[in-house]
């Protein structure tokens, strides 16, 4: 039986980086156990490949999430990442770290040290920036390279100055002093490759020999000594592997997601006794909000076919494919080397007293049924909105007792009646971006939700017929005190009331962020594998917490 110090469960974004941060001692051993296979596939390191991995069941788990009350029945498709790297490996490669308030709030919650000042030497330390950034906010040295995109195209120059048309300002660094503004996306591209955290983290921590990466280890349980955990069971190969255990002297640290961490803590009889009870499984220990509270970003996809210009709905067709794929494998330009996202706008849906609360984004392109994965074939361009601190929360459950059944994943997105008005805010906003007289030359007619929508309530029927996740799920396992009912881990990641277990990966965000989850997954690990090894944080951030 193998035995190690720390045995990692997901080799994602946090399953990276804690690898890497934890096997700097070198008296420290350190086991990564990933379900899914390498990061072989030559579609991940293409930034385009984005599109070819959405649906591809060798290196994503290809979840479905429930019919939810304002979905339209619909089971929306949820895509995780089943390889080194995790959903950095298959996501649309942007870097956005959040509203200093966001993580204030966590820390108002009860959460010790993770208000903004406290993360961001975090933040900083991830972080190699490449372009413009106050040394106040960015990060010049760390292993994660952000870049600024580097192609210009008349659609978006467009759009950016329609928004300015409606006094939204343009912001030089959304990731800086304040979030509000619009502006090119930062991404974690570097010339013309996906930077993953497998490449950024992982793959310099395979080079020491205390770090060993075993995948196509599909965890199947913890292994407890009354209420230490004191190492994990996985199957060799999945479904039908062969089945095998891994011991941890000091740890067993859980970084599947804010889906599968809690599936293994039920799986594993931690959880609600009631859920356990009925799938058969033995109540080890009852926390009750293990899976409770999930959270994700809800947005429709506002679409407007395009006159005048050439979107990437024909750039990526035929011979202008072709064209581009000798354009990127000459010069590492083009295309095949953008995010699907390329413009970022936070602004106001006065719905609401905080600060910008709704996210909307930009790309020169349109999806079939507005959902990434399959561009059509008319010009087009889109606006997807949404809400960035959503009320609504969910559930993530374990089907049965079998570790190869996928979840049960209700996100019950628009419960909650403020996130209905403001996604219909949204919706609104995006029209008149849409609209706007800088976009005009362009600007052929709106297709969805389409001319005849006009009221509130037209709105928010259009929102439910196509709105669709953004691939943002957390909050499952959140971190909170022990006399929180919903808490699942205390303010250093560790699970209430076992010993030698954690929890670190989006799962253990209190609240939803005003950002992709990817940069703040990062960080979260970062800032744990101080915690884990006793050190002090960096230096400390040398600005206030108040901006946006």
């Amino acid at each position: 039986m193998d035995t190690f110090d720390y045995v990692i469960v997901g080799a994602g974004s946090a399953g990276c980086v804690l690898a890497n941060r934890l096997s700097e001692d070198a008296t420290t051993s350190i086991c990564v156990l990933e379900a899914g296979p390498r990061d072989w596939h030559p579609y991940i390191h293409l930034p385009a490949g984005f599109i070819k991995t959405f649906y591809n069941t060798s290196i994503n788990w290809c979840y479905s999430q429930e019919p939810g009350p304002w979905t339209g029945g619909r089971r929306i498709y949820a895509p995780r990442g089943k390889t080194l790297g995790g959903s950095s490996s298959i996501n649309g490669h942007i870097y956005n770290r959040g509203q200093h308030q966001d993580f204030d709030t966590w820390a108002q919650l009860g959460n010790r040290g993770w208000g903004y000042p406290d993360v961001l030497p975090y933040f900083r330390r991830l972080e190699r920036r490449v372009g413009d950034g106050d040394a106040a906010f960015r990060g010049r040295d760390g292993g994660l390279t952000v870049t600024d995109i580097d192609w210009k195209d008349p659609l978006c120059e467009a759009f950016i100055a329609g928004a300015m048309s409606l006094g939204i300002p343009r912001n030089p660094d959304y990731n800086g002093s304040t979030q509000e503004g619009v502006a090119y996306a930062q991404r974690t591209i570097h010339r013309g490759r996906r930077v993953s955290a497998a490449t950024a983290f992982l793959r310099p921590a395979m080079k020491r020999p205390n770090v060993e990466v075993r995948t196509h280890a599909y965890a199947t349980g913890i292994m407890f000594e009354g209420k230490r955990a004191i190492g994990v069971r996985y199957a060799k190969g999945g479904k039908g592997g062969v089945a095998a255990e891994v011991r941890a002297r000091k740890e067993v640290i859980l970084a599947g997601g804010a889906y599968n961490s809690p599936q293994l803590l039920q799986l594993s009889g931690v959880g609600s006794p009631d859920l356990l009870r009925s799938l058969g499984i033995e109540v080890r220990h009852a926390l009750a909000g293990v899976g409770e509270g999930l959270q994700d970003h809800y947005a429709p996809r506002s679409t407007a076919r395009v006159k005048n210009a050439r979107s990437i709905n024909e750039r990526a067709r035929g011979l202008h494919l072709v064209m581009e794929a000798m354009k990127w494998a000459a010069t590492g330009k083009g295309i095949l080397s953008l995010s699907p996202t390329l413009v970022y706008c936070f602004w106001h849906s006065g719905e609401t007293t905080e600060s910008s609360d709704l996210q909307l984004t930009f790309t020169p392109a349109s999806y079939a049924e507005g959902v990434q994965g399959q561009l059509e074939t008319e010009p087009g361009m889109t606006v997807a909105s949404w809400q960035q601190r959503p009320e609504s929360r969910g559930h993530v459950r374990a089907r049965s007792a079998d570790p190869f059944e996928p979840p049960i994943i209700q996100t019950n997105y628009l419960v909650a009646e403020l996130d209905r008005r403001v996604v219909v805010a949204g919706m609104k906003l995006a029209r008149r971006l849409l609209s706007s007289a800088p976009l005009a030359r362009y600007y052929e007619r709106e297709d969805f939700p389409g001319p005849d929508v006009q009221t509130d309530d037209e709105f928010l029927a259009a929102a439910t017929q196509r709105g669709t996740t953004t691939f943002h799920p957390g909050c499952t396992c959140r971190m909170g005190p022990a006399d929180s009912t919903w808490a699942v881990v205390d303010d250093q990641l560790r699970v209430h009331g076992l010993q030698n277990l954690r929890v670190i990966d989006a799962s253990i965000m209190p609240r939803m962020i005003s950002a992709n989850l990817n940069a703040s997954t990062m960080m979260i690990a970062d800032k744990a594998s101080d915690l884990i090894r006793g050190r002090s944080a960096p230096e400390a951030a040398a600005v206030g917490s108040a901006a946006g």
